[in-house]
């Protein structure tokens, strides 16, 4: 096989083509110069050698024209950067998720048993004060274990996360997964949604859950450590040093008591769950203490496990986003183009963290614009699951 793109028996399956050349074209016939495919993905894998603009991307499409047409039409040559500008502008984000969603399932194949953290992200400079829009505001799914972006949803400027978490779960195959959101999220249509889809919950609890949090402080505050060994509360310890720092953190889980109330009105409702993290920086120590609600069994292991994944859609995907794709710095507005793009970035870094070569995503993306035949083994990489 040929690793910049074709083989002995012409063009290799590239999926991304395949779930996506369904996609509907949101132009009239007579402005069609160019195919809707090749577009999209002269704009991936433009975005993973590093282009973060529509001039950048057509630039990249002509430096590597050639290379280009080994496995796309390209019947009018390359697109100019008004036509990437005005067609990542006008594609239904909708439709666009579909085609995002159905390739993400195909690249990891089963969630089950799998941490798939679901949070927010502002586009900060995705703004126009001059036509009165504000911010976008992606909520992201991201199953750490796999390193695959599930998909996203933007929220509605006059709602909030809580809204489009439900919307993003339903789209979802999440079937036997675990699913962590923060305290934003904790609600209790959203454990319904999450039920519904044969999936299991582990959501972060604070104040705004009143009477809830209240209860389960109180629970944890009358039992000690000394009950570890009651068959009703189990106990989890990890302890990490690196970077002279330590930490150590001490995960207990229940059965959910009888005081707690309103109990019955959340869905599957089994366990809470307390983690402590004592964290020494250079001989100065810092406890936090997060309180959690779960319809897991009181398997204080499995749920530190889950609470700990989902710190990777901070790690893996929102700082890789605003480092390393300068994402926040982004000016794309015109359309849907700010909430394609992103779309866009998000699936790079799924091809990017799935290619094994060991190395940061930075270097990455530079290796894929030196040299094509990385750029391909890139494109085409499934890697673990």
């Amino acid at each position: 096989m040929d690793t910049d793109g074709v083989s002995e028996g012409g063009p290799i399956r590239i999926s991304i083509i395949e779930h996506f050349a369904d996609l509907p074209d949101p132009r009239i016939d007579r402005n069609k110069e160019h195919r809707l495919i090749d577009i999209l993905v002269i704009a991936i894998c433009a975005v993973v050698a590093g282009c973060e603009a529509c001039t950048q991307i057509a630039e990249f499409g002509r430096r590597k024209e050639a290379w280009l047409k080994r496995f796309l039409e390209l019947p009018n040559g390359i697109p100019s950067h008004d036509t990437f500008s005005r067609v990542l502008g006008l594609i239904d984000p909708v439709r666009f998720q579909e085609c995002f969603m159905r390739w993400a399932a195909a690249v990891q194949q089963a969630t089950e048993g799998k941490i798939v953290a679901l949070d927010g992200k502002t586009l900060r400079r995705s703004f126009d004060r001059t036509e009165g829009l504000a911010a976008v505001h992606l909520v992201s799914a991201w199953c750490s274990e796999n390193h695959v972006a599930l998909g996203q949803v933007a929220v509605d400027t006059k709602s909030n996360e809580i809204t489009a978490i439900p919307v993003l779960l339903e789209l979802l195959e999440i079937e036997g997964a675990i699913v962590t959101i923060d305290a934003a999220g904790c609600q209790r249509a959203i454990a319904t949604t999450i039920r519904k889809q044969q999936a299991d919950y582990v959501l972060a609890l604070k104040k705004n859950q009143n009477t809830l949090y209240e209860d389960v402080e109180r629970c944890f505050a009358e039992c000690s450590i000394e009950h570890k060994d009651h068959p009703d509360c189990t106990v989890h310890q990890t302890e990490e040093k690196r970077h002279g720092r330590e930490e150590r953190r001490t995960t207990r889980a229940m059965v959910v008591p009888e005081t707690i109330r309103q109990r019955e009105l959340w869905c599957d409702f089994k366990s809470i769950a307390m983690m402590k993290s004592r964290r020494t920086v250079d001989g100065r120590e810092e406890t936090h203490v997060r309180y959690f609600i779960s319809s897991l069994e009181h398997d204080a292991e499995q749920i530190a496990r889950a609470v700990r994944g989902h710190w990777g859609v901070e790690n893996s995907l929102h700082w890789v986003l605003d480092v390393t794709f300068r994402e926040d710095d982004s000016r794309i507005r015109k359309g849907h183009g700010a909430e394609n793009m992103g779309a866009l970035r998000r699936l790079a870094i799924t091809l990017l963290k799935r290619e094994p070569t060991k190395q940061s995503i930075a270097t990455k993306r530079l290796m894929a614009a030196w040299d094509e035949g990385y750029l391909w083994r890139v494109l085409v990489a499934t890697g673990p699951n």
